[in-house]
């Protein structure tokens, strides 16, 4: 899908999208480059994506995000690490010396099944990951945000937060505290002219035009714990034609549907919304 971006409505402004090297984070990261934002993307991952020119997947990111005239940067930064999340801030501000909109996009799901059986590490790190360390990493942009007198945080959550699986019970409680988090923050923050919002995607393509879904059958349970969380696949038609069925728009989502909501949020236009969380979802019905 075409960005439907006009002008550069966000022009001199500085993003930090984590988890942007792919699907819904990457299409954030382009479309408020397109607006005119300078951004610094990351990736948890070291390993290589191409053997033969050793690039890593924030390399690969950068390089195309350039190809489409974006001031872009990346690094490597693993958000549920203290270490990293000072790293990441750091580095925004020694390229760009502030920083704008803070987007989270960060998540995990190490566990499918019943609620009851998740244990006690996995809920460690499904609170460490999911929730905890965004917002470690907003407690450690806040500072820059007022400073710009203009921020804007917007969290990713999921329709998973508003309409709970037994199989993924533990994932959705996360999605449904982020959105609390989101609005907690946002009342917390407004006295520093800091605004926050949350978008809550449906079913989403990915950039491989293959499907992002938190949602999956349990013979799809291999694949969503072998494989990074958002490149689980659809490839049974049975089952997809059952999502589509809960969609009135009877389509999946693209990932530049995520981006142009958040570039919406975190441009003046928007400036007397926060607190919110707008779900993208072609009209799912799920919601709190």
């Amino acid at each position: 899908m075409a960005s439907s971006v006009a002008t550069k409505f966000l022009t001199d402004r500085v993003a930090l999208v984590t988890a942007s090297t792919k699907g819904i984070g990457f299409a954030i990261a382009k479309q408020l480059g397109a607006a005119g934002a300078s951004v610094v993307v990351c990736s948890r991952k070291e390993k290589n994506v191409d053997s033969s020119k050793k690039t890593t997947d924030f390399q690969e990111a950068v390089a195309a995000l350039r190809l489409e005239n974006i001031d872009a940067h990346g690094t490597t930064a693993h958000v549920g690490n203290k270490e990293d999340r000072t790293k990441l801030i750091n580095f925004t501000l020694d390229r760009f010396t502030k920083l704008d909109i803070l987007v989270s996009n960060a998540a995990v799901n190490p566990h499918y099944g019943d609620l009851m059986s998740v244990s006690d590490s996995q809920w460690d790190k499904l609170l460490d990951l999911n929730v905890k360390s965004a917002f470690e990493l907003t407690k450690e942009a806040v500072p820059h945000l007022e400073a710009s007198g203009r921020g804007n945080i917007v969290f990713v959550s999921s329709v998973a937060g508003y309409s709970p699986m037994n199989e993924i019970g533990a994932y959705s409680v996360m999605k449904t505290t982020l959105t609390g988090l989101s609005k907690s923050l946002a009342l917390n923050l407004a006295r520093r002219n800091i605004r926050v919002n949350t978008i809550a995607p449906g079913k989403i393509k990915n950039h491989l035009k293959e499907m992002v879904s938190p949602l999956e059958s349990p013979k799809r349970h291999n694949r969503i714990i072998q494989t990074d969380f958002s490149q689980a696949l659809f490839s049974d038609e049975a089952e997809k034609q059952k999502w589509l069925s809960q969609i009135a728009q009877r389509r999946f989502g693209d990932p530049d549907e995520c981006a142009e909501a958040v570039a919406f949020l975190v441009s003046d236009e928007a400036s007397y919304i926060s607190g919110e969380t707008i779900g993208i979802n072609g009209g799912m019905q799920a919601r709190i």
